[in-house]
């Protein structure tokens, strides 16, 4: 999917909404587990057809899947299927936070890409260029890269300074001069709104995928005030809050339920 098509996406549905489907055996409604055969994807399939007119993109996290074996990447498999032939306009997030130098990003990028189909993956940035450049060479593909995460542990590193400038900065500077960086968006977590201003100076076209509102704390409306760009370019995502609206029958209803409230506030904040 190109940019651009995201963007159509965007002002069709006047909505930015990401919905991760980070899928917990232990937290689904209890009648999946014991009338379907995959319960996995059968909760995803039931979210997706609720939500899909609501948002523009999901965003299975790869290890809710790998936990559970084969079996589980069945059911990732299965998911992605449904979305690409049922859904094609949905842009889809393989997050995987992959990233490893030569050929094993190559194999990687061919897994999520070719395999699977994703329109995009998340990768690490720390091995540097060659660890990220592979997967930026697949066309109509996109490379997410982590930039500012919303978790506690991101000031160990990545606020550090380093010759004056903290290191989050020098991984966005160092980013664009990569071969095919159009492909890059971006993870900057929702926490941290008050560093979106300054990301924009460095970035300011690109694409963000926005974790931590709701559950995490983020504010809409403050990340939209710092982040937004003329085409938009931000995907908030949110889980938890929205997948687990409720462990009942009507648990996808409860789904649609949350997610319109986001996407009413987005609306409100492109018009």
């Amino acid at each position: 999917m190109t940019t651009s098509e995201l963007v159509a996406q965007i002002q069709k549905k006047k909505s930015f909404l990401c919905i991760g489907l980070d899928v917990d055996l232990n937290k689904i409604p209890q009648h999946l587990l014991k009338e379907e055969e995959d319960p996995i994807f059968a909760f995803n399939k039931a979210i997706i057809d609720a939500t899909h007119h609501l948002c523009v993109a999901y965003k299975p996290n790869t290890a809710f899947y790998e936990a559970y074996g084969i079996k589980g990447w069945e059911s990732l498999e299965k998911t992605i299927k449904y979305l690409n032939e049922k859904y094609p306009e949905i842009f889809t997030i393989a997050d995987a936070k992959r990233g490893d130098i030569g050929n094993t990003s190559t194999m990687y990028a061919k897994a999520f890409f070719e395999d699977l189909a994703f329109d995009s993956v998340t990768v690490a940035p720390y091995m540097g260029k060659d660890s990220v450049e592979p997967f930026l060479a697949f066309k109509d593909k996109h490379t997410i890269m982590l930039a500012l995460t919303s978790n506690a542990g991101a000031f160990d590193f990545q606020t550090k300074t380093v010759d004056g400038k903290e290191l989050y900065k020098h991984v966005l500077e160092t980013s664009k001069t990569w071969t095919n960086a159009a492909n890059l968006m971006y993870v900057v977590g929702a926490t941290k709104a008050e560093y979106f201003a300054d990301i924009r100076k460095i970035i300011p076209h690109s694409f963000l995928l926005v974790p931590g509102v709701g559950a995490q704390g983020g504010n809409l409306q403050d990340v939209c005030k710092y982040g937004m760009t003329e085409n938009v370019g931000l995907l908030i995502n949110s889980s938890r809050g929205i997948i687990y609206a409720s462990s009942n029958e009507d648990f996808a209803e409860a789904a649609a339920k949350s997610a319109e409230i986001l996407q009413q506030d987005m609306k409100a904040i492109l018009e």
